[in-house]
């Protein structure tokens, strides 16, 4: 049996597997050799906070979820190297914590976020030596200035979103995840975000409370929540809700079916009360997200994750 750090034919490979493809088909005449993404040989734990920690216990809670919501995105694959970006509002404080620019996401781990405050100012880099990217302190400062209702915020580059930005169409409603979603605004492609004169507009964007998903053309999207559970369950919902559009789309706009406004709104209404089971006894009120974060951590939890969550 190879080991942890080695792929399945003995070479030194600790973040692709390989497959002989001979040893798999039969009837094969060629030996060829497929690589993929893998995990990690090593899962490091998201909750890491040591007893002695110089954090409240609102930061605390704060850094595992958001912590949690950057593994995630590393588990789904939709990570883009050390780019992107997601922050997290330390309750009560006019302050964010970000990734440092440099790590991957599957490094991240609640006590190696990075604070700052809304004008930039870098007040713990953690146990690293990074700074934070330039364009993700626009973006979020930006949003967590002009929006006070929005705790968490997450900027992915996912292919899927980036296509649907792409389109003039923008995102329909033509899937039940698209439903659920709400109102969406858009903004204009103008390069990279890198003064703060381009958070101008940005606010202007997302100004209307009901706004909770920023698609940037050309580019990604934004997704914003009251919480990391509501973030992240938006997030999900929109990759879901942009993978199938793109795969719809290949027929053409023409043959797409876009149901009534009246349903949409049904669907989104509906899934937007909370969760609940069918006779509804000796149930806990979860808001949105939360029942379904449960079920992440408990996904991470089993896989070695150690969020650290509070069932």
């Amino acid at each position: 049996m190879p080991a942890q750090n080695e792929s399945a034919d003995g070479s030194s490979a600790p973040y692709k597997q390989h497959v002989n493809v001979h040893e798999v088909m039969k009837g094969a005449h060629l030996d060829v050799a497929i690589t993929k993404p893998a995990d990690p040989p090593i899962i490091l734990p998201i909750n890491d906070i040591p007893g002695d920690t110089k954090y409240t216990p609102e930061e605390i809670d704060a850094r595992k979820k958001l912590a949690a919501v950057y593994r995630l995105v590393d588990y789904f694959k939709w990570t883009q190297i050390i780019y992107n970006h997601i922050t997290m509002r330390v309750p009560g404080t006019e302050q964010i914590l970000i990734n440092p620019f440099g790590l991957q996401y599957y490094e991240i781990t609640a006590n190696k976020l990075a604070k700052i405050t809304l004008d930039g100012q870098i007040l713990d880099r953690g146990p690293t030596n990074y700074g934070v990217n330039r364009a993700g302190y626009i973006i979020h400062t930006a949003i967590h200035e002009a929006r006070p209702d929005i705790h968490c915020t997450l900027h992915l580059h996912n292919t899927a979103v980036a296509a649907v930005s792409s389109m003039k169409c923008g995102l329909l409603p033509i899937n039940q995840e698209a439903m659920i979603i709400g109102p969406v605004a858009y903004l204009d492609y103008e390069g990279i975000f890198e003064s703060d004169e381009d958070k101008k507009e940005l606010r202007e964007k997302i100004k209307d409370l009901k706004i909770k998903l920023l698609f940037l053309r050309n580019h990604g999207f934004v997704a914003m929540g009251e919480t990391a559970e509501e973030a992240w369950l938006l997030t999900y919902y929109t990759v879901l809700a942009c993978e199938t559009q793109v795969k719809t789309m290949v027929g053409g706009l023409d043959n797409v079916i876009i149901p009534s406004g009246k349903a949409v709104q049904q669907a989104y209404d509906f899934v937007h009360r909370g969760s609940y089971t069918h006779d509804n006894k000796a149930w806990k009120q979860y808001r949105y997200g939360e029942f379904e974060w449960e079920a992440w951590m408990r996904e991470l939890d089993t896989r070695g994750y150690v969020t650290g969550h509070e069932y």
